[in-house]
């Protein structure tokens, strides 16, 4: 039997040896020697950030790159893993497959293209694939970070605290502003904030503000998480650490600093959790996740929706895809929701809700393209309905008041 440790047990170990003495594992200092602002650790071959564990793993080999790729894609690209360097491990999960409708003669089931419907199924066993990856710190001939940072905040139309507010508003969750303390009340639904003027920096504010929109997203209509507990009980503990990671996700996702860092109040409670049961640091972030892609919608949508003002009335000529189909690469499914010009997808990921735009940049899409080309040909098995990814662990018990 091998001694190797699961990858949630290593996770929840390094935790815990960080809470020990005295450090937050998902407080970073983002002013590191480059003087960029705080990225997730991402794909620079896809553009995709890591999700759930894996990036909260990444996150915590404390690199000041965030760039994490596979020894496969370095050399596809032309760069060089340097001699002697250790990988890391990251694993996926598959709960779902994709497999071609059929009637009831076994006939696959044709979409108004012509091409066989597909449906998402359960797999009675789940499905745990491994890769190994690379920081780019460890890679010879990738292109600097500040470069990759210069060119991003180009791009990007809005500032990082314009992109906080924009999602509490469109969030249109009830914030009242007094008092000396910020928190949630899962009773009246409602985010309670000191005001602006009580932080050191605006970044502060919308820190700790999203961090209470990561509770308040728990409610039964809408990510529907148990909200029942009591505080300092075990289940509280477990809610706040779903927060924590959450808001670190979205920071991360925004490029916003830290809130206020109250790791010291859950410590002690956090390392009793974890050490009880170390894959509630896989439960806790794959909630964490969950809250992430649900308050980053209200920005997908509205970009949405720009895009189609922009390009109302304007034919795309030549796409390489079609509005409406999905494409199976490597463990998940890509739902085309929007074919748009120059080559700008607007993309759902079946499994996981997530929503993304993708550019003819992106390798994704060139990875998406050649998995379309690539015939899927999937035999037997009983088509079944699309299954909504489930919301929450039914074990999992939550807390009322959720303080930051």
């Amino acid at each position: 039997m091998s001694d190797k440790k699961a990858l949630f047990e290593e996770v929840a170990n390094a935790i815990i040896e960080k809470l020990e003495k005295g450090t937050s594992p998902w407080q970073k200092p983002w002013s590191d020697k480059q003087g960029t602002a705080f990225n997730l650790p991402y794909n620079p071959t896809t553009g995709n950030n890591y999700k759930g564990m894996n990036s909260v793993w990444l996150m915590l080999q404390d690199r000041e790159d965030p760039r994490w790729l596979t020894f496969k894609q370095a050399q596809a690209n032309g760069w060089q893993v340097n001699k002697g360097e250790k990988a890391k491990t990251i694993n996926f999960i598959k709960l779902q497959d994709v497999k071609t409708m059929r009637d009831d003669k076994g006939k696959p089931v044709l979409d108004d293209n012509g091409k066989p419907r597909k449906v998402i199924v359960n797999l009675r066993n789940p499905i745990i694939t491994t890769a190994w990856v690379f920081n780019a710190e460890q890679i010879s001939g990738i292109p600097p970070l500040s470069q990759v940072l210069d060119d991003s905040k180009r791009e990007q139309k809005w500032s990082n605290v314009e992109r906080a507010e924009f999602i509490a508003e469109a969030s249109k969750a009830k914030i009242i502003h007094g008092g000396n303390q910020a928190y949630y009340s899962p009773g009246t639904d409602h985010v309670q904030m000191p005001n602006k003027d009580q932080f050191n920096s605006a970044s502060a504010y919308y820190g700790t503000l999203l961090h209470e929109l990561g509770h308040w997203t728990g409610d039964k209509s809408r990510l529907d998480r148990d909200m029942s507990g009591r505080f300092g009980s075990v289940q509280y503990a477990k809610e706040e650490l779903i927060a924590e990671i959450a808001s670190y996700m979205v920071r991360g996702q925004i490029g916003l600093e830290k809130g206020l860092d109250q790791t010291a109040a859950y410590a002690k409670s956090w390392i009793q959790v974890l050490k009880n049961d170390p894959y509630e640091i896989f439960r806790a972030s794959a909630s964490a996740q969950k809250i992430n892609d649900y308050l980053l919608d209200f920005e997908l949508k509205r970009d949405l929706k720009e895009e189609a003002k922009t390009n109302v009335e304007k034919p795309v000529k030549g796409a390489d895809f079609i509005k409406g189909e999905s494409i199976p690469y490597k463990d998940e499914t890509y739902q085309i929701l929007e074919v748009l010009p120059r080559k700008v997808l607007q993309v759902k990921i079946e499994e996981s809700s997530s929503l993304l735009k993708v550019t003819a940049k992106d390798g994704l899409y060139q990875s998406l393209l050649k998995a379309k080309s690539d015939s899927l040909d999937l035999k037997n098995g009983e088509a079944v309905k699309p299954l909504k990814p489930a919301l929450h662990d039914n074990n999992l018990q939550l807390t009322p008041n959720f303080k930051r």
